[in-house]
């Protein structure tokens, strides 16, 4: 007897244990699955977030010398998301935005495009400046990324790209466009010109304004050049512009160097008129110049913060209300920028779950039959190797604003 309640009581602790364990291993079950379920959710939740939203992403300076650019740039697009976003977004799909500082440098553009390429960037509206495009349009190339930037104008940005796109006119078309302007409105101009010899932006309009100036039978009296270094006195050259008897300077520069020159100018009594490009424009907005230093200078700019279109005038009320500043030509660009993407990936039916090859795909067929209408322009339209058509209007500074001068 004592032997059967031995055993039975070894059995019922057997069938305690086996209880025990099957509880335990419920209980561990249970708790896998719970764990597991969350972590599938936000897998869910990630996944769904990625193909859900298209990722575009956008370069320039936000600091440094040329930060009135890129700050442009970057409140533009904002403003263009913002919009598109509160309309439904692309498609339906939301757009999510990233902007990355690159100090107007070509290296720490690359480690920015790098920076959003981690970050899951579908598309990239940019950069902003010349030197940065080019560099930035090699590895676009390389890992078939779309690009569009808004305002290096360069053809080398694009040159053998066929997924690298610009939304500003090209170099050669502000060269030719200027020349043809001032022969239409100035035919008789003694013209100097001064440029950046080490910049690719500056060379390239100088290059195509002298080949149209020869050809439209302008007069060029002389022809002055610094660098990056030598960009803080400009003494010779306006002396010699001066004794050669020009009377327009021609500056296919930036808005930085240029207000040096007016500065300059004025203290040695040259007042000649000074014709500039898009790079000038900024110049107005520059910490701590006086604005009557530019008081006359002639602009070629696609875009006027006065134009008193609707669209214009709009996007002009927004600006100010969100930033507090008056936009100008690079901040209309990066807009165009996003609302020409919009256009395109909506005329391509593409959707946020495609990869940014499969989206570049589709954008290098559809863009070449796209025309679009933006601020910065009408009719636009873009030849296969990304090159937009579209020409510039003149304005020129009268008491801190751009009026038309035409």
């Amino acid at each position: 007897m004592k032997r059967v309640k031995k055993v039975m009581a070894l059995v019922l602790v057997a069938v305690m244990c086996m209880c025990l364990f099957a509880g335990c291993g419920s209980s561990n079950d249970s708790a896998s699955s719970t764990t597991a379920a969350p972590a599938a959710d936000s897998s869910t939740a990630a996944d769904t977030t990625a193909a859900g939203t298209f990722k575009i992403g956008s370069i320039g300076p936000v600091t440094g010398d040329a930060a009135i650019y890129g700050t442009a740039v970057k409140n533009g697009g904002q403003i263009a998301v913002d919009e598109i976003n509160a309309n439904g977004g692309i498609n339906g799909y939301q757009i999510e935005w990233k902007f990355e500082d690159d100090v107007a440098d070509g290296e720490t553009a690359v480690n920015a495009y790098n920076n959003l390429m981690d970050w899951g960037m579908h598309i990239l509206a940019g950069p902003t400046t010349t030197g940065s495009s080019i560099s930035v349009s090699a590895k676009a190339f390389e890992e078939r990324v779309f690009m569009m930037t808004p305002s290096a104008s360069s053809t080398d940005v694009t040159a053998g790209k066929d997924n690298v796109y610009q939304l500003c006119f090209t170099d050669p078309n502000q060269g030719s466009g200027s020349a043809t302007y001032i022969k239409a409105n100035m035919p008789d101009s003694k013209i100097a010109v001064i440029y950046r010899n080490d910049d690719a932006y500056s060379q390239g309009i100088r290059d195509t304004f002298v080949s149209t100036s020869a050809t439209e039978g302008l007069e060029i009296v002389y022809e002055g050049t610094f660098t990056k270094d030598t960009a803080t006195d400009f003494s010779v050259q306006l002396n010699a512009a001066q004794a050669a008897g020009a009377d327009l300077v021609f500056l296919p520069i930036y808005y930085q160097p240029a207000s040096v020159i007016f500065s300059q100018a004025k203290a040695m009594g040259y007042a000649p008129t000074f014709f500039g490009v898009d790079g000038m424009d900024g110049i107005l907005t520059l910490e701590g110049f006086d604005t009557s230093l530019a008081e006359g200078v002639m602009v070629l700019t696609p875009f006027s913060a006065d134009a008193q279109d609707e669209k214009t005038q709009n996007f002009v009320s927004e600006y100010k209300e969100k930033f507090n500043d008056v936009p100008n030509q690079f901040a209309a660009d990066e807009y165009d920028v996003i609302y020409a993407l919009k256009a395109a990936l909506e005329a391509a039916n593409c959707t946020p779950d495609m990869s940014a090859e499969e989206l570049c795909e589709a954008l290098v067929s559809t863009f070449p039959t796209l025309t679009f209408d933006g601020l910065t322009g009408k009719g636009m339209t873009w030849s296969a190797n990304g090159e937009v058509s579209k020409m510039p209007a003149a304005v020129v500074i009268k008491d801190g604003t751009y009026v038309s001068a035409n």
